[in-house]
């Protein structure tokens, strides 16, 4: 044994990739089974060559597609992985206080490299990046937020607040002002996936990137949420908080679904409103879904309680690989959309049948591959990378 390799049982645990067996199962189980709802999400952004990426005029199926994907999936995932940042960012943290390194350095450098990998996604392959918003709040966090004390981390329990009774007041409105109508839901055009050359797209994603990041980057306080329930091992401890797991998954997921409902009846052309009223609907729809965050987590937190250790099933362990990957799983995803949807490739787009049907497979052989990489010990090449850039040799 070489001296380099002698170490404290805790610094072996700490400084390298954390061990599967030492893993907890809902982190991952979340990441894995999340990258589902974002594969749907942006498929059909793809699909449609803009956003929500769905059929204003819905028939027969569609419909209940329709109204899936803006009951669930739409505004509703990404919150999720903004919960898991802020959690990982004092995970990280925790692990680098207790193996000796200069853990503000380190950081500080990761979040630095995630914007360089954003901005590297966004250029070759999808406008719609979260990487480089994520780096940018990862340095907000590490500076302004992560060595302050519990009394301090209350104050986003009062941001969340103010934001769960900001969604009350905009469905009050709502109800007030609705009218009836011939409004339908159209898609906001992105010029980058509906460009007839690579060369073309790229410029189109250099242009809507920054915008794009920075429409994005008042996740902060979900993400600061995240880190508040990272500082009380929320997750990794799921049946010690067994009763706060159960309350947030009701209630934040409560708020998200009937929020989301209005707008959902109107993409599936159930109802019918004006223009002005499907405005509102749109905006409570997106105000709502921000409760989806802390309530798909809390979610995958029980349901990590109930594959326990000795309760564990295939389906359950090859999501988590996945998981375990879900940086790689996400922007394997974008590559497949960019071979399946766009102009100058397959050119699959127009149907909410297809891009559908795409995500789940997509987000299927994702698993399929996570699995193949586990059963080798081989971590997916985009954590590889980002660890080897972030850490060295």
């Amino acid at each position: 044994m070489t001296q380099s390799t002698v170490t404290s049982p805790l610094r072996a645990a700490t400084a390298g990739p954390v061990p599967r067996a030492a893993r907890a199962l809902a982190p991952d189980l979340a990441r894995g089974g999340m990258l589902l709802f974002i594969a749907l999400a942006n498929a059909a952004n793809f699909a449609f060559a803009g956003q929500p990426g769905l059929d204003g005029t819905p028939h027969g199926l569609q419909r209940v597609l329709n109204f899936f994907l803006a009951t669930f999936v739409d505004s509703r995932a990404y919150p999720v992985f903004a919960i898991m940042f802020g959690y990982g960012v004092v995970q990280l943290a925790r692990r680098s206080d207790a193996a000796g390194t200069a853990t503000r350095a380190v950081l500080l450098r990761r979040n630095a490299l995630l914007v360089g990998f954003g901005a590297a996604h966004a250029t070759l392959l999808y406008y719609g990046d979260y990487l480089g918003a994520y780096g940018i709040v990862g340095v907000v966090a590490t500076v302004l937020l992560l060595r302050r004390g519990d009394r301090f981390h209350h104050i986003v329990l009062f941001l969340w607040g103010l934001q769960l009774a900001s969604v009350v007041v905009i469905a009050a409105r709502l109800t007030a002002s609705a009218r009836s109508g011939d409004a339908i839901v159209t898609n906001s055009p992105n010029p980058s996936l509906a460009a007839n050359s690579y060369d073309s797209s790229i410029v189109d994603r250099i242009q809507e990137w920054p915008a794009h990041t920075a429409s994005v980057l008042p996740f902060i306080v979900i993400v600061w949420l995240g880190m508040w329930a990272g500082r009380r091992h929320i997750l990794e401890e799921p049946a010690a908080h067994r009763v706060l797991l159960r309350r947030v998954a009701v209630g934040a997921l409560a708020i998200t679904f009937l929020g989301g409902l209005p707008y959902a009846l109107a993409a599936a052309g159930t109802i019918h409103v004006d223009t002005a009223t499907l405005d509102a609907m749109t905006y409570l729809h997106t105000a709502s879904g921000m409760s989806g965050g802390p309530g798909y987590v809390a979610l995958f937190g029980l349901l990590a309680l109930r594959f326990s250790d000795s309760r564990r099933r295939p389906a359950v362990d090859a999501v988590a690989t996945l998981g375990r990957r879900s940086l790689s799983g996400y922007l394997f995803q974008s590559v497949a959309w960019t071979v399946l949807f766009v102009p100058f490739t397959l050119d699959l787009g127009g149907s909410t049948y297809t891009a559908f049907a795409a995500a789940v497979v997509v987000w299927f052989t994702s698993v399929l591959v996570a699995s193949a990489m586990e059963s080798r010990r081989r971590r997916g090449p985009a954590e590889w990378l980002l660890r080897r850039l972030t850490y060295g040799r």
